[in-house]
């Protein structure tokens, strides 16, 4: 959703694993390889509808990852990135239900 900021997200493809697909992500969008992320939590999945197609709901599988050294390479999918305070999520535009997805994780 452009203009909106937002965490790090993309499609499950065929039977991956949830875990597989956000290294994968993690990966194209910020450039991050396994080696340089640490998996902190898991939530369990949610249902969102969404704001953009009538009768849609997606399916989130949130995951908190750390990051070892915070040298980000942006994907095209990104215009800018920022570390910012959970408690401050308020304050940013975000993906529709991005806070709910976050206190989830904390």
């Amino acid at each position: 959703m452009k203009g909106l900021w937002a965490g790090i997200s993309g499609i499950i493809e065929g039977k991956e694993e949830p875990l597989e697909r956000a290294k994968k992500e993690i990966f194209e969008e910020v450039g991050l390889t396994e080696d340089f992320v640490v998996l902190l939590k898991t939530a369990p999945q949610m249902e969102i509808s969404s704001p953009q197609y009538t009768n849609h709901q997606w399916i989130v599988f949130p995951f908190l990852f750390a990051v070892k050294e915070p040298q980000l390479k942006l994907n095209w999918e990104n215009s800018e990135y920022k570390w910012i305070d959970a408690n401050e999520i308020s304050k940013y535009q975000t993906v529709p239900t991005l806070d709910k997805v976050l206190a989830s994780l904390l």
